[in-house]
Formats: C-alpha cells, sequence, structure tokens
C-alpha cells in the first residue's frame, strides 16, 4: 500500500466519523455557504502571473515545512503579492491542515480559495462550500471516471470550480469531461515523491484549449514558469518554494516581481 492509499483509507474513516457529528443541514445552513464564489478559473485567465500560492504546513516527503506562521497573514500576504489564488491544505494527518484554515483565510481575503484535500464523497464538497472555498481539487488517481463525474457535477451545481489533477496519460484520458474547468499536471509522481516537470511538458499537448491549464509542484523559478506559460499553461501552483521561508507572503512578492520585471 503506497502513501495515497493510505491517505485514502484514513479519508474513509475520518469521514464516517464527521458525517454522524455534523450532519449535511448544519453545513448547508452556514453563513458561508450563502456566499457567492469567486472563479479561480476566470482569474487565472486574465492573470499575468497564474500563481495558484499555497498555505501547506508539512508533508509526507518533507515532513516539517512551516508550523510557525500565521494562516491569515500568509493569506493576505500572497493576495497583496499579486497571487490569483491560494491553495489550502486541509487534510490534518499528513498535511497538518485543517478546514480551521480555510475559514481564517477566508476571513482574511477575498480572491479564490481552493480547498486542497482528497476528496472522495460528495460531503467533502458541501463541506468545502460552507467553509468558504471557491474550487475544489479532484485528484483523477484517487477516483474512477464516474466518480469524478458524480463530483464534479455536484461542484458545479454548487458554483465551485473544479481543478482536476493528473499525473499521466492515462489518468488525463480516463478523467476529461465536461464540467471541469481546469486540468492540473501534478509533477510530484505520488508514489515516489521524485518531482519532474518534464511531466507537465509531456501532457501539455494533449489538454484541449477548453481548460485552463495547471502545472502543479516543484516550481521554483521564473525560468521554469516562463517555459510552462509557452507550452499554454496559465495557471501555477507554488506552495513549498514560499512557504518554506520565514515570510512566505514576501517571498511571493519577490518572485512575483521577478516575474513582471
Amino acid at each position: 500500500m503506497d502513501i495515497l492509499d493510505k491517505i485514502v483509507v484514513d479519508k474513509k474513516r475520518e469521514l464516517h466519523l464527521k458525517k454522524t457529528v455534523i450532519p449535511l443541514m448544519q453545513l448547508e445552513a452556514s453563513l458561508l455557504f450563502q456566499r457567492e464564489p469567486v472563479s479561480l478559473a476566470n482569474a487565472l485567465r486574465n492573470s499575468k502571473t497564474g500563481i495558484i500560492a499555497e498555505h501547506k504546513r508539512r508533508s509526507p516527503s518533507k515532513s516539517v515545512i512551516n508550523q510557525n506562521s500565521s494562516v491569515q497573514d500568509i493569506a493576505k500576504g500572497y493576495m497583496n503579492a499579486g497571487a490569483c489564488g491560494m491553495s489550502v491544505l486541509t487534510d490534518a494527518k499528513y498535511f497538518g491542515g485543517s478546514l480551521d484554515d480555510l475559514i481564517l483565510a477566508r476571513a482574511a481575503v477575498d480572491f479564490p480559495l481552493l480547498r486542497k484535500e482528497f476528496i472522495i464523497d460528495e460531503y467533502q464538497i458541501v463541506e468545502a462550500r460552507a467553509h468558504g472555498a471557491d474550487t475544489i481539487l479532484l485528484i483523477a488517481a484517487i477516483l474512477t471516471r464516474k466518480q469524478i463525474k458524480v463530483l464534479s457535477e455536484l461542484a458545479k451545481s454548487l458554483g465551485l470550480d473544479v481543478l482536476l489533477e493528473v499525473h499521466n496519460e492515462e489518468e488525463l484520458v480516463k478523467s476529461m469531461m465536461p464540467g471541469l474547468d481546469m486540468l492540473g499536471v501534478n509533477n510530484r509522481n505520488l508514489k515516489t515523491f521524485e518531482v519532474s516537470l518534464e511531466t507537465s511538458a509531456s501532457l501539455s499537448q494533449q489538454i484541449p484549449d477548453e481548460f485552463v491549464k495547471v502545472s502543479e509542484s516543484g516550481i521554483s523559478s521564473v525560468s521554469a514558469i516562463k517555459m510552462l506559460r509557452e507550452l499554454g499553461y496559465q495557471g501555477f501552483l507554488v506552495g513549498e518554494n514560499f512557504m518554506k521561508t520565514a515570510n512566505p507572503g514576501e517571498s511571493a512578492r519577490e518572485f512575483i516581481n521577478q516575474m513582471t520585471r
């Protein structure tokens, strides 16, 4: 059993408990559930930078990344730096995140927030909407085509954008369907944790232009973004490169300033 399989097993247990404690009706009654979401896909289409900056405390591959910074301060820093949106890890066991992080970020900023989570159930999409997310992530490696269709259609019915993440050609072919806003290519192999931008390069021409193309993981230089942009990518998810510093917001500002010189 690899790390992705372990995460899914734990997520199923976590969801079983959550559903007994917080019913869907309670989520749907939250104030944030009534809020009008902001489209991340549109923000990326109209951006000169395309940066989606991430909040991530730790990961299975890197252990602790940044446990000290305030999520509100980071969110404000990212928005003021000129990022298009922010990705918020909400998995607790493996990434040290929580839905509280999403609420705190939402209270601090008004630009698009992506709930980055291992979504396997419709409950998690309602949960994302109820905690202030504008976009949800679906990971092709842990979902069937039918699941992707059901989950993406629910997200769209709730006004949320959908970012579908793939790691290889097989997942891409399986996953492409109407209802997806963005197709993300994760450059990190989730089985070995090796990172290569060649993954984005090799899949770029296979993603139809109707989807916003997003490259994820391993992006640490302006030259890498320039190369990816030439391949048609409009979004660039950057996490550890900012989070590993003492001031992620300032790091994002310096990076984005380099891009726009």
